[in-house]
């Protein structure tokens, strides 16, 4: 098998172009390198056994030339991130939105039916919430006043009484929060789109928080991981934004590389998008986070700041039933050893 990566020299895309040549099959890369991703500007190491090709996704000429003889399509080539300011917004839609129509019009062309898309868990906006008096309910977006004061739990849309939060599973309400979350369910849409009028099969991967080697340092596109890595390194203290007490679901980046390869190798059904979680499906805290990470690294324990970032959600964690039903994938890399190993990894610079 013949596989297309795009993103292919960036932190998920590389360790997906290694799961593929160990698995057997050929790789070619595509990547830009993005200044946001590759500051330096240089292929990372490791690629060997793959063809790597620079070059921008929204091309048509570049996809031309890569696409001969690929049998399938793995797209995580995005800007990804919470960004600096809604003056984000044309670079997301760009490369996001524009990319994946014109990846999806070149698949067309050269007569490949078949894609891996990675999209994000941030599409869902707050995970799952229950309410004793009204079940299953969908919080609104939390009021400012409420995170100046410290409130930092939504309540029940309908009666504002307290909320147990649980897994969310891929049919649960959509609400993008960011730009970056609307371009990707905008690709998500697109994606879809194109499978029912080609009659292609699409998987799209939900990624939770992924961290782990190769992740860009610490800059305003970067995750939560690699900004408190990055400061730990400086000695300095990991700030940890609300109590620090936000769930999220940390899923390893091997683990991720993995669940594309079964995507890859795992027939569709014809005409379908078919959104997966790929997750760890165990809740742990931002604080946890932070707290493991220092005491790998024997830094400064984390500061608890308060505050929130426009968009922020209180808390996600996924139900990973699907990946395991479907593509036969669960996560293998415990958060305890996870955060070890991350401690030491190389990050991108």
């Amino acid at each position: 098998m013949r596989v297309l990566i795009t993103g292919g020299a960036g932190f998920i895309g590389s360790h997906v172009a290694e799961v593929v040549r160990d698995a057997g099959h050929s790789a070619v890369l595509l990547d830009s390198l993005l200044p946001q991703a590759h500051p330096s500007g240089e292929v990372p190491a490791g690629l060997d056994g793959a063809e790597f090709v620079r070059g921008d996704v929204r091309d048509p000429d570049v996809l031309g030339r890569v696409l001969r003889g690929v049998d399938v399509v793995c797209h995580q080539a995005a800007m990804v991130g919470h960004g600096v300011d809604p003056s984000d917004a044309p670079d997301y839609a760009g490369i996001n939105d524009l990319g994946t129509a014109v990846v999806l019009a070149a698949m067309y062309e050269h007569g490949i039916t078949r894609l891996v898309l990675a999209s994000s868990m941030v599409v869902y906006g707050e995970g799952r919430y229950h309410c004793g008096a009204h079940g299953t309910v969908t919080p609104g977006q939390r009021r400012v006043e409420d995170l100046d004061a410290g409130r930092f739990e939504p309540g029940c849309p309908r009666c504002g009484e307290p909320l147990e939060p649980g897994l969310v599973p891929e049919d649960a309400p959509l609400d993008p929060r960011s730009t970056y979350a609307a371009t990707k369910l905008a690709q998500e849409h697109l994606s879809s789109a194109w499978a029912r009028q080609t009659g292609a099969t699409v998987w799209a991967l939900r990624y939770h928080n992924v961290y782990g080697p190769r992740m860009p340092k610490d800059t305003p596109y970067a995750g939560v991981a690699s900004i408190f890595r990055s400061a730990l390194e400086r000695g300095e203290a990991p700030r940890v934004m609300e109590d620090g007490e936000q769930r999220r679901d940390f899923v390893h980046v091997t683990d991720v590389a993995r669940a594309n390869l079964a995507a890859l190798t795992t027939p569709g059904t014809a005409g379908t998008c078919r959104p997966v979680n790929i997750c760890s499906g165990t809740p742990h805290t931002v604080g946890e986070m932070a707290a493991a990470l220092a005491g790998a690294m024997g830094g400064p324990a984390p500061e608890v700041v308060g505050g929130a970032r426009p968009g922020d959600v209180r808390h996600v964690v996924a139900d990973p039933a699907r990946a395991r039903a479907e593509l036969g994938f669960a996560a293998g890399v415990s958060f305890e050893d996870g955060m070890v190993e991350f401690a030491k990894a190389p990050l991108r610079g």
